[in-house]
C-alpha cells in the first residue's frame, strides 16, 4: 500500500537495529559514564539497562510481526488508543531517533579535531561556553547532506551501508578492546564505583541507559520494506540480537578502557577512550584503529537514526496526522523521499547548536525512548494476548514506566533539569503546531 520497495533480509534487520544502538557516545562521552558510575558502576548499569530490555524488544517483536507498518508505535497504539494517544506516542519516538542525528554530526567535529587540532579555528559564536567551530559545522552539514542523499536513493543502497559499517565496527572493536586487555591492568579499575557510592553509581548510569541503547526498535519503522521471503520471525531474531549485541559491546568497550589505564587521571582528557587505549598499547597505532572504528560507528548510527526518523515522519504524513506532503513516496526510488529531506534539514539546523547539545540530548533523548516503550507495551497489554506474552509485557510496561520516573522525578538523583525541560517543551510545542496545521490542510 505504501509503495515502499521491499528489499531488507534479516541481517539487514540486524544491522539497523545493533548499528542505530552503538553510535559513539563511547568515545565522546566515555568520561561522563566513568564520572557517573565509575568503571564497575558504568559497566553494571548498562548491563542491568539492557537485560530490562529483554522483555521490551520481545513485545517489540511480536508486534512488528502482527503489525508490519513504518508507523510503529504509532500503528501499536492507535489500534487500541485514541487519536491523539497515537499522535503523541508517535511525535516523541520521533524525537528518540531525530534528536540522535545532530548529535553524531556534531560528534564528527570532535572527532575531527582530534586528528587536526587546525579544525579547532575559526570560532564563529558560543552556546552555553562551548565554542562553535566553521570547520566543525562544515563537516557535521557534509557528513548530513551524504547520508540524506543515500538515503533518498534508495533503502538498498542505506542498508548496505549499514552492514558494512556494522560488520567493520564490531571487527576494528575487537582489535583495540585486545590491546586494552593485553596493555592494562586490573589496578586501573580503582574506584570501582563513582564517588557517590555503588547504588547511586549505578543508578547515575542506568538513566541514560534508554537513549545509547535506543535502537532495536527501529527493526519496526522499516518493516513494510521487508524482502518477501522474510518469515515474521526474523524480525524478532534481529532485535534479540540487536539488544543483547548493544549490551555486550558498551559492557566490554567500558571494561576495556578502565583496564587500559587509571580512570580517574584521564576523565578531563579529551577522547578518554582513545587515550586510555594508548597508554596501554604504548603505541598511536591502537588510536587510529578507535578512531577508524568511531568513524564507522557514527556514519551507521546516523545513518540508522535517519532512517527511523523519516520513516516515522513519512507514516506521520500518510496517516493525516501532520501535513499529508511528508507521507509522500519517490515513485522511481520508492523511498519517502519529502520525510527523508525535511529530517535532513532539521539535522543541519539543530548542528548550529554545536557541543553544548551533547549531554542534555542523551537526557532527553532517554525520556522519549522510554515513553515510546511503555507506550507500546501498554497497547500490546490492551490486545489481550495469552497469559504468558502478558505478563512479559506488563513487566515491559512498568520497566518503561521506572525508566521515564527516573528522569523526572525531582527527588530522585540525576533528575532533567530546566533546560531538559524547556528542550522536551519546545519540541511538545511543535507537535502541536504540526498537528494542528496537518489536520486543517486534511480538512474538506
Amino acid at each position: 500500500m505504501s509503495g515502499l520497495a521491499r528489499k531488507l533480509r534479516t541481517a539487514d534487520y540486524f544491522s539497523l537495529g545493533w548499528g542505530t544502538m552503538v553510535g559513539v557516545g563511547w568515545l565522546v562521552v566515555m568520561d561522563d559514564w566513568l564520572l557517573r558510575g565509575g568503571p564497575l558502576g558504568a559497566i553494571l548499569g548498562f548491563l542491568i539497562g539492557g537485560l530490562l530490555l529483554l522483555p521490551i524488544g520481545y513485545v517489540y517483536g511480536q508486534l512488528v510481526a502482527a503489525i508490519p507498518d513504518a508507523a510503529g508505535e504509532i500503528a501499536y497504539t492507535s489500534r487500541v488508543f485514541p487519536e491523539g494517544v497515537a499522535f503523541a506516542t508517535g511525535w516523541t519516538m520521533l524525537l528518540a531517533y531525530f534528536i540522535v542525528c545532530p548529535w553524531e554530526a556534531v560528534a564528527i567535529g570532535r572527532i575531527a579535531a582530534y586528528l587536526v587540532p587546525a579544525t579547532d579555528s575559526l570560532e564563529l559564536y558560543r552556546i552555553g561556553g562551548r565554542p562553535v567551530y566553521l570547520p566543525h559545522l562544515v563537516l557535521g552539514c557534509l557528513a548530513t547532506a551524504l547520508l540524506t542523499a543515500l538515503n533518498h536513493r534508495g533503502i538498498r543502497l542505506s542498508a548496505n551501508i549499514q552492514n558494512w559499517t556494522a560488520f567493520l565496527t564490531i571487527g576494528l572493536v575487537g582489535i583495540f578492546v585486545l590491546a586494552g586487555l593485553l596493555g592494562g591492568s586490573p589496578r586501573n579499575l580503582q574506584p570501582p564505583f563513582g564517588e557517590k557510592g555503588a547504588l547511586v553509581s549505578i543508578f547515575l548510569v542506568l538513566q541514560i541507559v534508554p537513549y545509547f541503547m535506543t535502537g532495536f526498535e527501529s527493526v519496526s519503522k522499516v518493516a513494510e520494506e521487508a524482502s518477501p521471503t522474510l518469515r515474521p520471525g526474523g524480525y524478532f531474531r534481529a532485535i534479540l540480537m540487536a539488544i543483547l549485541g548493544g549490551t555486550l559491546f558498551y559492557t566490554v568497550v567500558i571494561g576495556a578502557v578502565a583496564f587500559s589505564a587509571p580512570w580517574k587521571a584521564l576523565t578531563g582528557v579529551p577522547f578518554m577512550t582513545a587515550a586510555a587505549l594508548e597508554r596501554a598499547a604504548a603505541s598511536r597505532w591502537v588510536v587510529n584503529v578507535v578512531l577508524m572504528a568511531a568513524f564507522l560507528s557514527l556514519f551507521k548510527v546516523f545513518n540508522g537514526n535517519l532512517v527511523a526518523a523519516s520513516r516515522l515522519l513519512f507514516a506521520l504524513g500518510r496517516r493525516g496526522l501532520v501535513a499529508g506532503r511528508f507521507g509522500a513516496v519517490h515513485p522511481r526510488n520508492q523511498t519517502p523521499s519529502t520525510a527523508v529531506l525535511w529530517i535532513g534539514a532539521a539535522t543541519v539546523l539543530c548542528t548550529l547548536l554545536g557541543q553544548a547539545v551533547l549531554i542534555p540530548i542523551s537526557e532527553v533523548g532517554s525520556v522519549a525512548s522510554a515513553l515510546g516503550w511503555t507506550m507500546a507495551c501498554a497497547a500490546y497489554l490492551a490486545m489481550r494476548p495469552r497469559a504468558i506474552p502478558t505478563l512479559i509485557g506488563a513487566v515491559g510496561a512498568a520497566l518503561g514506566i521506572s525508566m521515564v520516573l527516573m528522569k523526572v522525578l525531582p527527588m530522585v538523583p540525576g533528575h532533567f533539569s530546566p533546560y531538559e525541560w524547556c528542550a522536551l517543551g519546545v519540541w511538545s510545542g511543535a507537535g502541536l503546531v504540526l498537528r494542528r496545521r496537518g489536520a486543517t490542510k486534511e480538512a474538506p
